[in-house]
Parts: structure tokens; sequence; C-alpha cells
């Protein structure tokens, strides 16, 4: 009997300790905590947020100037001729179009205060990222997992675990022959 039970907490241990051989290691970290840590991001937060000012001052004072013209028209409207009045419109018409402008120019998607941004903080963004992968493998962690944002995003994911070049070839297709 006590053979018996030896055997079983043996074969018990081997199974533990076999799961644990195959358990991968995840951990999280918090990007925006981290970023908020490094002065040389404070730095550029205080840039960004002084050329963002600047330029919404701009904004502000082109609208402000159509305002003043729209103002000055509505007051002079019955003084003016048909054609005065038609140039009129036009003007404020077209500064209206060109501040429009200016504003997605500098603060659409893909406009000035994005594309600075993007120049500031991508090699901070990317400074971090290349600590959390070299931690990862230092630690053996198999995925980091970032969670400063809504939506969870890996960070780091160990290539032994990509099994892209399975699914290709599952699909019936050769790995490492990209359609160009």
């Amino acid at each position: 009997m006590l053979e018996r039970m030896k055997k079983y907490i043996l074969i018990g241990l081997l199974f533990f300790t076999g799961l644990g051989a195959f358990a991968q290691k995840f951990a999280y970290v918090d990007t925006e905590y981290i970023l908020k840590h490094l002065p040389e991001y404070k730095s550029s937060l205080n840039q960004l947020n002084v050329l963002s000012e600047q330029w919404q001052q701009q904004v502000d004072n082109n609208f402000t100037e159509i305002d003043k013209m729209y103002k000055a028209y509505q007051a002079d409207q019955v003084l003016l001729t048909e054609d005065m009045r038609k140039r009129r419109e036009n003007e404020i018409i077209e500064k209206e179009k060109q501040a429009k402008d200016f504003q997605r120019k500098i603060f659409g998607p893909d406009g000035d205060l994005f594309q600075t941004r993007t120049k500031l903080l991508s090699p901070l963004q990317d400074k971090v990222t290349k600590a959390i992968g070299e931690i990862a493998k230092a630690k053996f962690l198999d995925f980091i997992f970032d969670k400063s944002s809504e939506a969870t995003m890996m960070i780091y994911a160990s290539s032994s675990y990509d099994v892209s070049n399975d699914v290709i070839t599952r699909l019936g297709y050769k790995p490492g022959s990209v359609i160009k």
C-alpha cells in the first residue's frame, strides 16, 4: 500500500512538472506609466503642447478675422452694389476656406501636429519596446501585454509561438513566397 502511494505521488510530481515545462509565461506592462517616467517624454509633450497652443491661436485668429469681415459686410451690405456684395461674400468664403484648410493641415489626421507627435514620440516608444523585448528574453517570458490602452495589446511575443507559416501551409501555400 505504501509502495502504491509512493508510485502515485511520483507520477503526480512528474505530471505536474511536465505541465510546468509546457507552461507559457505571461507578463504585462503599462507603457503609459513607463513613458511618464522618461524626462524625454515629458519634454516632448511640452514641445507638442506649446506647438499646439501656437497653432490653435493661429486658427482662432483666422476665424476671428473672418467674423470681423462678416460683421463689417453685414453693416455695409445695404450700401454696397450687387457687384461689391458678391466680391465681399467671395472674399469671406475664400478666407473661411483657407482657415479651414489651415486647420485641417495642422490638426487633421495626417496633419502637422500628428506628424510632429510621431517624430518626437516614436523614438521613445521604440526605446521602450526594445527594453521590453530585452526583459522578456532575460526573464524567459513568452508574451508581454500592454495594459495602458483600452484594447489590450501584445507588445512582445516569443517567435517560437508564431504559427503563421503553419497556417500558410495548411491553406495549401508555400511560406516565404510573398505575392508582390
